[in-house]
């Protein structure tokens, strides 16, 4: 007897199974980020539409040399979801005194190709990337732990998690030894229509990123999903200030995965991502419930995007 072909990765078809028998059916959007989904990515930053990599990096160039007085010699810049780490750069240039980059991301290919790129490129530095889902407890390498930590979480990356979970996520990282400051990107409430579309460009490549979850869910779950009877959609739900984004069915259908079978009814989806966006008051009460205080809050002309420099409640500012 032949033994049954079993999903090349068991944590995705367990996240599925929960996910599309919920309700409503959502999946996290940390199952993005395979390699075509972060290659995808990297192209949406670059879309006319998609103004925050472009924002962020631009409040970057003109702010991060004020960051020195939060690194010591020696310290090291740790950043959260690094992907391609384009934003690092602007940070490491700024400041010659990090001796370490530590980056994390959940893509294992990818987070190595970019981590080599950086050491080449930065050869006085020791880079030391760290395979990880920052959703869950990371222990720090020793002598990490240690070391003077500047922390960068770009990207808006923080709106992309319930406001319990951003939450839960800077309470942790608080609790990290010898953290001198966090910089921490996050998009800010605009024009709706503007919002939508970033989310849903003219090109596709956003519908193109979100459809991938179904061809990788198709590949390591060994899922049956008919990617042609899905759609992208982005929507603006208002009374949570978030963009979502959603593949919903173009017809009824079963899908099957894991032993399992799964109905969808014409125009229902599945939820992919949700991505938050805070004002600066309410991005206040979030760091304060975690323990950490706003030191700076940098923005651009449009107040499109926010830089903000949260420090530990009892460090405050070193030297």
């Amino acid at each position: 007897m032949l033994d049954r072909p079993r999903a090349s990765n068991p944590d995705l078809l367990e996240a599925a199974l929960q996910g599309l028998a919920a309700t409503p059916k959502r999946m996290s959007p940390k199952w993005f980020y395979d390699d075509a989904g972060s290659a995808l990515f990297e192209v949406i930053t670059e879309l006319p539409e998609y103004y925050p990599t472009r924002t962020e990096a631009g409040i970057l160039r003109d702010r991060a040399g004020d960051l020195a007085g939060y690194a010591e010699a020696g310290a090291a810049l740790v950043e959260l979801g690094s992907g391609a780490s384009v934003k690092t750069r602007i940070l490491l240039d700024a400041l010659p005194q990090l001796a370490s980059y530590v980056p994390l991301d959940i893509s294992a290919e990818f987070l190595a190709q970019a981590a080599n790129d950086l050491a080449a490129d930065y050869p006085r530095l020791a880079v030391t990337p760290i395979v990880a889902d920052f959703m869950a407890p990371i222990a720090l390498p020793e002598p990490l732990a240690a070391t003077q930590k500047l922390l960068f979480f770009p990207g808006s990356t923080i709106g992309n998690l319930e406001r319990s979970e951003a939450g839960d996520l800077l309470a942790r990282l608080r609790d990290w030894p010898n953290v001198s400051a966090f910089v921490l990107g996050v998009d800010l409430v605009k024009d709706t229509g503007r919002l939508i579309a970033a989310y849903d460009d003219a090109a596709g490549v956003t519908a193109a990123f979100n459809m991938n979850l179904l061809a990788r869910l198709n590949r390591e779950a060994l899922a049956d999903f008919d990617r042609d009877a899905f759609r992208h959609e982005a929507r603006w739900n208002a009374d949570e200030s978030r963009i979502e984004m959603h593949l919903v069915s173009r017809r009824n259908q079963t899908v099957r995965l894991g032993g399992q079978s799964f109905g969808f009814s014409k125009g229902e989806s599945l939820h992919t991502e949700c991505s938050h966006k805070y004002t600066v008051d309410g991005l206040r009460k979030l760091a304060a419930d975690a323990g950490w205080s706003v030191a700076e809050t940098w923005t651009d002309a449009e107040d499109l995007f926010a830089v903000a420099i949260l420090t530990p409640d009892d460090g405050g500012r070193p030297g």
